[in-house]
């Protein structure tokens, strides 16, 4: 019998331990290249994809929990509840070895003057968070989604105007904030406040169905990337954007049920399972769209391990020529997945 399964099982004990025994904020970097080489080897194998960026994401959160801990004992943080949340692909637990940072700062505040005065004091602690994060690998995020940014290091009162303010005026940018943030996650902290958030924009987005329909139109801008003869359609460099033309579109559709159902989870296999029959879907098609999903993921998670191991860093465009027979096939019959997930769209939300 193999001990390659054993070996690979002790080596991710061997780093977990690693990181809780972190000590030092100059040392994270290094462990993080340890882990993400150590992930890189494993996942070469072939492990499907929603399994893989689940691993991705659970070593990733384990590390940033650590690098925010080491990173608060050296600010004197006021003696409140606070969180912090994971938003986006890192909220979904779907991160890939190519990600940048989503997150926010949640906090107590008794009063708006109380929380503009614990603001200042969260503010250097969550910024230094940020780059410490992203000199672990994690790229600051362009968009400065961060909980390093006063706009989102905000209590409790203010995510929850916040999030009444989206889901009330939906407009173009409120409906791409919808897409980061309402995919959040209680990552570190307290994490019940956080939870206690994530329970009231289930509230909101269940009883609003105008914000629904909304949600459903944006998500139906990109289409799923397919000709009249049923191929993968491809630009002029002969690729498809597998992150906005395909994983994508399986992640907008799971949240948009998720949402309307009020299905708790954020990751989007699990809101396919929880969401899917209250949105109509037979269990045959859930598991479908489940699979075609994993694939999507795969096909991405492959050309990002096959550009590391040659000193790249992979984009999203995938070249389908490239790919051997069966793995064109299957990328062929993900694509119709995501084509019919979105027919049912524009069937439930009569659009």
């Amino acid at each position: 019998m193999s001990t390659a399964p054993l070996l690979l099982c002790q080596q991710r004990i061997d780093l977990f331990a690693a990181i809780d025994a972190l000590r030092a904020l100059d040392e994270a970097p290094v462990l993080a290249d340890a882990v993400r080489t150590h992930l890189q080897g494993a996942l070469a194998g072939g492990m499907d994809g929603v399994a893989a960026t689940r691993l991705i994401s659970l070593f990733n959160d384990r590390l940033t929990a650590r690098v925010i801990d080491l990173t608060a004992y050296r600010h004197r943080l006021p003696q409140v509840a606070w969180c912090w949340l994971a938003l986006g692909s890192e909220g979904r637990h779907e991160q890939t070895f190519v990600t940048d940072q989503d997150n926010g700062l949640l906090f107590h505040a008794s009063s708006e003057q109380e929380a503009g005065a614990l603001r200042e004091l969260f503010l250097p602690f969550a910024q230094e968070a940020n780059q410490r994060l992203a000199d672990c690998g994690f790229a600051l995020c362009l968009g400065k989604i961060m909980a390093g940014n006063p706009a989102w290091c905000l209590s409790l009162d203010e995510w929850r105007e916040q999030f009444i303010e989206w889901v009330r005026r939906p407009e173009p940018e409120a409906l791409l904030n919808a897409s980061i943030f309402f995919d959040l996650r209680p990552l570190h902290g307290n994490l019940a406040l956080g939870e206690q958030l994530r329970t009231l924009l289930l509230s909101l987005t269940t009883g609003t169905p105008a914000f629904q329909h909304l949600m459903a139109a944006n998500a139906l801008h990109a289409e799923a990337p397919l000709s009249f003869r049923g191929e993968v359609a491809v630009n002029g460099e002969g690729e498809v954007d597998l992150k906005k033309f395909g994983s994508r579109l399986f992640v907008d559709a799971a949240r948009i049920f998720a949402l309307t159902a009020g299905a708790p989870s954020v990751n989007t296999s699990e809101r396919l399972h929880q969401a899917g029959k209250a949105v109509g879907l037979p269990d045959i098609e859930i598991a479908s769209l489940d699979a075609a999903f994993s694939h999507i993921l795969r096909l991405r998670l492959t050309q990002q391990i096959a550009a590391a191991a040659i000193g790249m860093t992979a984009g999203s465009g995938l070249k389908p020529a490239e790919l051997n027979d069966m793995d064109q096939a299957i990328l062929r019959e993900a694509l119709k997945q995501a084509k019919r997930l979105q027919q049912r769209l524009k069937l439930n939300y009569a659009l």
